[in-house]
């Protein structure tokens, strides 16, 4: 595991996968603050919170509170360049 965003520990996996995201071109910017990630089960919105953080809304990141897709974002934005 590796410390991401926030002191969240994100498992290597999911920063391989995230790392696949962002190669394949599957991660677009739409506006200041919100992305679309294409994901292996759908398409998938990552969010700027008003606190810096990001929210995604697949249902991985509803029951961990990270994914791969967020975890792209914070690699494709620079605010994650350790990973």
């Amino acid at each position: 595991m590796v410390q991401g965003m926030r002191n969240k520990r994100v498992h290597y996996k999911v920063i391989e996968k995230a790392h696949r995201l962002i190669k394949n071109g599957q991660v677009e910017q739409l506006d200041n603050g919100r992305y679309n990630v294409i994901g292996d089960h759908g398409t998938y919105n990552v969010v700027e919170t008003p606190e810096g953080d990001l929210a995604c809304n697949c249902p991985g990141y509803r029951d961990k509170g990270s994914c791969s897709h967020s975890t792209a974002v914070m690699m494709f934005t620079g605010k994650a360049k350790y990973l």
